[in-house]
């Protein structure tokens, strides 16, 4: 005996058992139990069944109807033949749905009819132990002899199979076990046939040999495909059949997966002015590619919104179910508006905005006119026209002088169509117009504008790419174009000035930052000769196609390792290229096999398309800086590489696979020795900042306890007044000198003692009284002020510098030494010059001059 074994116990329905509440999918997808199961009760000696519908917690009105038109259930559940079905050969399997009064709810289960002495069809009996189902086949017995009538067991329903489609696994997943009972004596194998296991779509179900459980190998789409129809076989090891196979119907629940779809993107229809509200005006649809008998492909349709929001904002309504359109307000007045854009929402589960899909669609409804404005003649003149004439009843085009430079009008104004109810008619109105048309200079034409030409990047220069031609609108004059450039934003194009021939100075790179979604775009002018010239625009667009020109790069540059590979973490490594897919990635990662250490000390990993993985592929390698070559390649074709290298950092690492600060320092190339000299030159350095720092204020704190204004050390005035002293050197050393440098009118300070004194010292002279300034001076009085300290300060005889004039500019009454006047050349008397040889060596040159002696 064959036997099945269900993984979802829920399929597999006893006939004539008691009613059991089975899973079915609700509005979400997912399994929920419905209220109702399905019982049959069924003789196939008659000609009907009795379907029998029961409920877990209430009764419910329901309705049926059969998959097979071959047979009918009536609203009690009976099921009839409606054609002669004893001449049937093999059994016949059909659906009969159940449906409540709401629609909400849905039932199915599965009717198989045999004729009696036909095989029996299996049966299916529970397992009290594991709760699960076993699909069998039951064995023939006899009543009385041999000759006598065989008595055929009662035939059992073997339901379909549901599965819901998108399942997430995990595969392969386990649905049904087929079983012999003869598997205790003998080995079976089982196998299962049919489209869907042997047959295209092949592999979707699989099934153990030895233990028969069959599965499902990835997930299911209802809309691709809503059932399979398998067979289940049972042989031995020499491959006899040991059991008759089982039918077994696998069933795809539909989950709401597919959101509506609209026929069209954008709707157009029409409706007249003034039309009375339910006025019809279009249809949308939509269609849900999931099931229609279930809320999942029910669509229900609204309007959000309508531009514009004029009469009211809500002049149109849709049926919800069937989605036609209609009016639901009076108003609609195409003088005020000619066309409504209205956005329509289809939406699944019956419109349920909580778990429906949704869609969108735009219907354009154009307003119709009708004639329900009189003509208006505001004036009558042969010379000038104006007419309102708001039904539109004219098309007017633009005036061209080249085509025609003068008119003639007779415009005669009147209502030759009927006016809408309730609007008075209005007499005819007629006038003439002489029109002459006036030629003006017209801009030259670009025929294509814009102009898009293709081409591979890396067109090399002076390569022609196309020819950029105007046209000249006035046909009647003869005026010459002239071309030139308006934007070039890489300088890659030139236009040739008579023809438009544009050729390029450059090569073409799609890599550029001037390109704009691979399109290069630059704009000309053509410009005619006429009076004024007139200029027209015309621009090209250059789509560049990528090649593979550009090498990838590796990034990142720089990467830091533990020298010991157990405590650090590998480095993730990938590649940028300026080329596009599929020039660009997936990349692959190599290291070269020179030099040798690259392989030897590392290795690489690939993580995905894009990403590698750098580590150590030796225990343990010294601190310090190592450039490992890494060759990149990307995915064109031909793919292009390059070497790139990646300064790997490796230094000692803690437990936690940190650098340690040593371990940096020693990635930097410092030994121990050079790190110590580097710590005593910081040493020296501070030092000599401390000792610079102390000498300063030290020869601050001298400034503050001298009273000079200038430093001893930095004075260079002693020294002046040494060379400026023209004594007699060594032989000459006993002159009084302060008869030159002490005037008579200050003998009231000579209180020092005599000899030489310093004239840069602070003569002993009462101070002079300087103006205070009131605690609150008036504005007026500060220039008074400055003026009154700036005269006490040059009448101050005791403020520095001591030497000034104030001191060296008193000649006073004579000099006790005598005056130098005596040895004025234009004296007219004999002079004496003879003592000039006895004041010694720098003397001698002076008396040789004035006394005559001495050699000539």
């Amino acid at each position: 005996m064959l036997s099945c074994v269900s993984a979802y116990s829920e399929n597999c329905i006893l006939a004539s058992s008691p009613p059991i509440c089975n899973y079915s999918p609700d509005e979400t997808g997912a399994l929920s139990k419905p209220s109702m199961i399905v019982s049959l009760l069924f003789n196939v000696f008659l000609s009907f069944l009795a379907v029998k519908f029961e409920t877990c917690q209430q009764k419910e009105e329901v309705s049926f109807e059969s998959s097979d038109p071959k047979f009918s259930v009536g609203p009690d559940g009976s099921l009839y033949a409606e054609q002669d079905v004893t001449n049937l050969t093999e059994p016949i399997q059909f659906m009969v749905t159940a449906r409540d009064s709401v629609g909400k709810s849905i039932w199915e289960t599965t009717v198989k009819l045999t004729l009696a002495g036909h095989p029996p069809s299996p049966q299916i009996k529970q397992r009290k132990k594991t709760g699960i189902w076993l699909i069998t086949f039951p064995r023939q017995h006899q009543r009385g002899s041999s000759n006598g009538l065989r008595r055929q067991k009662r035939d059992w329903v073997i339901p379909p199979i549901n599965v819901p489609e998108n399942s997430r696994g995990p595969f392969p997943q386990v649905l049904v076990r087929i079983r012999s009972d003869q598997d205790k004596e003998i080995e079976i194998r089982y196998s299962i046939t049919g489209a869907g296991a042997d047959q295209p779509p092949n592999d979707i179900y699989i099934i153990d040999p030895v233990t028969g459980k069959m599965s499902v190998t990835k997930p299911l789409d209802r809309e691709e495909r809503a059932s399979y129809h398998l067979r289940a076989h049972a042989v031995d090891i020499n491959g006899n059949q040991m059991e008759p196979p089982i039918d077994l119907y696998i069933y795809v629940i539909d989950m709401n997966d597919n959101r509506p779809e609209f026929k069209n993107q954008v709707y157009n229809g029409s409706v007249a002015e003034m039309s009375k509200p339910g006025t019809s005006v279009m249809q949308v649809t939509a269609f849900d590619a999931d099931d229609s008998i279930t809320a999942n492909g029910l669509v229900h349709y609204r309007i959000l919104s309508q531009t514009p929001h004029i009469p009211i904002p809500n002049m149109f309504t849709i049926n919800g179910a069937t989605g036609e359109i209609s009016t639901i307000a009076s108003g609609i007045d195409r003088e005020k508006v000619s066309q409504y854009a209205i956005i329509v929402q289809a939406t699944d589960m019956e419109g349920s905005l909580s778990f429906g899909l949704s869609n969108t669609a735009t219907a354009l409804i154009s307003i119709a006119d009708i004639n329900d404005n009189p003509p208006e003649l505001d004036s009558k003149t042969v010379s000038t026209l104006q007419l309102t004439q708001r039904a539109h009843t004219m098309k007017l085009k633009p005036i061209d002088y080249e085509r025609n430079n003068a008119f003639t009008l007779m415009v005669v104004v009147s209502n030759q169509a009927h006016l809408a109810s309730g609007i008075p008619s209005s007499p005819s109105s007629s006038a003439a117009v002489a029109i002459t048309v006036l030629d003006i200079n017209e801009a030259p034409v670009f025929p294509s504008n814009p102009k898009i030409i293709r081409f591979e990047e890396g067109v090399p220069a002076d390569t022609t790419l196309a020819t950029f031609a105007a046209l000249d609108p006035d046909r009647f004059i003869q005026q010459t174009i002239r071309y030139s450039k308006l934007s070039d934003p890489a300088n890659w194009l030139k236009i040739n000035r008579t023809n438009g021939r544009i050729t390029t100075t450059a090569v073409l790179d799609r890599e550029s930052p001037y390109m704009k979604k691979n399109v290069y775009e630059a704009t000309f002018l053509a410009v005619d000769n006429g009076s004024p010239p007139a200029t027209g625009t015309g621009t090209l667009q250059i789509y560049l196609i990528d090649v593979n020109d550009n090498v990838p790069v590796l990034v990142p540059q720089e990467a830091l390792v533990c020298e010991r590979s157990r405590h650090g973490y590998p480095v993730n490594i990938t590649a940028s290229d300026l080329d596009s897919e599929p020039n660009a990635g997936p990349y692959v990662f190599e290291l070269p096999s020179f030099p040798s250490s690259a392989r030897r000390n590392w290795t690489i990993s690939r993580l995905n398309g894009n990403y590698a993985q750098l580590k150590l592929r030796i225990p343990y390698l010294e601190a310090g800086m190592y450039r490992v070559p890494i060759l990149v390649s990307d995915s064109g074709n031909p793919p292009l590489s390059n070497t790139s290298v990646l300064k790997v950092k490796v230094c000692p690492c803690d437990e936690n696979g940190d650098c340690t600060v040593i371990g940096a320092v020693t990635v930097a190339g410092l030994g121990t020795g050079a790190i110590i000299t580097i710590l005593i030159c910081i040493i020296i350095l501070l030092s000599m900042v401390l000792f610079f720092v102390v000498w300063v204020k030290r020869r601050e704190k001298e400034r503050q306890t001298k009273p000079l204004l200038i430093d001893p050390e930095d004075d260079v005035r002693d020294n002046i007044l040494k060379y400026d002293e023209e004594g007699g050197g060594e032989e000459d050393q006993d002159y009084d000198l302060s008869q030159l440098q002490q005037p008579e009118s200050l003998d009231h300070i000579m209180s020092k003692p005599a000899g030489v004194r310093r004239v840069d010292e602070r003569p002993v002279i009462l101070e002079s009284q300087y103006p205070v300034r009131p605690t609150i001076p008036h504005p007026g009085d500060i220039g008074e002020f400055i003026i009154d300290g700036l005269r006490a300060a040059d009448n101050d005889p005791t403020a520095p510098p001591y030497d000034s004039l104030l001191v060296f500019d008193y000649e006073g009454s004579g000099s006790t030494a005598g005056s130098v006047s005596s040895l004025d050349s234009s004296s007219s008397g004999e002079q004496d010059y003879d003592y000039l040889n006895d004041w010694g060596p720098r003397f001698k040159k002076l008396a040789d001059l004035y006394g005559g002696g001495g050699e000539d």
